[in-house]
């Protein structure tokens, strides 16, 4: 017996015929449970209680690549503070680039709605150091530099969608003041910790959805614990077409842990097997729009397949590797080299280069994809046609799972 899967492929699908025991994986979309009520009720609970005193209330967003519906829910935090006192030129924004490129007008409008033409929007910028004021070490030597008109603020309140990462555990949250108003320098030194340079591989709790013995994350911790102020944090979680669906609001890390709780049931597979194969879809655009997108996918799929088995990926790329800096480390002669040039000088998507080498090591990687051939066999992939899956089907039907959402499903 045979069933069809439909496997989103850029803003369309292809259609793949598998046998009927095949395992099907998938995520359990949220359900929605927001009311206006209870978000001003909870937002109001946790505010402190001299909020009215305050002169400076500074209000953390994502870009736009991690947007959390603000047109609809920032209004109602600003409704908020006003009804407490707070005059709205008490009030200023802060765009969490991190390492991003910044964002056009039009871009923030269509981010942010009409409130970025009302009120003050400060645009990141990781790479001045003038905007600094240096806090100190963490234990691991990450060096801590705080925006000094952030720690000029009476409060702080951070709003983003929280998600899994796939090496510092969990996106999103504290990740909005660090990586997020970080200085380049600190965030490469804390994403540097992806690497152990003692076994001369990946941390092995670098992984999505995990905390526990995660270098990366005890960090991003300490660094989060370096800020002492008054905060309120915001995290959204959104099921698979970025509705935002609950707002979990808290104060403290526990309340973070709680709302990265509350996500997990959503993303986390109930299965930890693994096959000889296993058939993934990104879940189209925008999630396959370039390669550096697509590895989230290919990380979380790669998961489920048994060593030396074989991941068929459908991921489109319309817009290519989607960095040249992740490009230049596969120049490198093998695994080790690219880890010890990133091991003493660690750049953007070096860490995503030495994880997909990584994985290109332990299984075989097909690639359905718009990617060109060269770049495809420079990174380790085979690129493959559609009708190629079929025959693939074939030698590996008795032991093999499909997933239609590898971006957002995880072990």
């Amino acid at each position: 017996m045979l069933k069809n899967i439909e496997f989103k492929y850029g803003k369309g699908f292809h259609t793949i015929e598998v046998p009927e025991k095949a395992d099907n994986l998938s995520i359990r979309e949220p359900d929605f449970h927001i009311s206006r009520e209870k978000f001003e009720e909870d937002l109001s609970l946790r505010l402190p209680k001299n909020v009215s005193s305050c002169k400076v209330v500074s209000i953390v967003v994502a870009d736009k690549t991690r947007l959390c519906d603000y047109k609809t829910y920032l209004p109602w935090v600003l409704d908020i503070l006003l009804q407490k006192g707070i005059q709205s030129r008490q009030i200023q924004f802060f765009i969490a680039y991190g390492t991003h490129a910044g964002q056009s007008d039009k871009e923030c409008l269509n981010a942010y709605g009409d409130i970025y033409k009302k009120y003050r929007f400060i645009h990141h910028d990781c790479n001045d150091k003038s905007l600094f004021a240096y806090l100190g070490k963490t234990h691991r030597g990450t060096m801590i530099h705080v925006r000094k008109d952030i720690l000029e603020s009476d409060l702080i309140i951070t709003f983003g969608a929280l998600s899994h990462h796939y090496f510092a555990g969990y996106g999103g949250g504290r990740k909005l003041l660090f990586p997020g108003l970080g200085y380049k320098p600190d965030i490469y030194q804390n994403h540097a910790l992806f690497l152990d340079k003692d076994l001369k591989k990946l941390s092995s709790g670098c992984r999505p959805g995990n905390l526990e013995n995660n270098p990366l994350a005890d960090d991003l911790k300490q660094i989060d614990d370096a800020i002492e102020m008054q905060r309120v944090s915001i995290h959204g979680i959104l099921d698979s077409k970025a509705r935002v669906c609950q707002l979990v609001i808290g104060k403290t890390y526990d309340d973070f842990l709680s709302a990265c709780k509350c996500l997990d049931p959503f993303y986390k597979a109930s299965t930890k097997k693994q096959y000889e194969l296993v058939i993934a879809s990104c879940g189209g655009f925008p999630k396959d729009i370039n390669f550096i997108q697509a590895h989230k996918a290919i990380n979380n799929a790669a998961m489920f397949v048994k060593d030396n088995g074989s991941l068929i990926v459908l991921s489109e790329c319309m817009d290519g590797s989607g960095s040249d800096t992740f490009m230049e480390y596969f120049n490198c002669q093998d695994f080790t080299t690219a880890f010890d040039i990133l091991k003493t000088d660690y750049q953007g998507n070096g860490g995503t280069a030495l994880s997909m080498m990584s994985k290109t090591d332990r299984i075989n990687i097909f690639l359905k994809t718009a990617l060109d051939r060269k770049i495809c066999h420079k990174i380790g992939v085979t690129k493959i046609n559609i009708n190629i899956i079929q025959p693939l089907v074939k030698v590996f039907k008795k032991d093999m799972a499909c997933i239609e959402n590898a971006s957002l499903l995880i072990i």
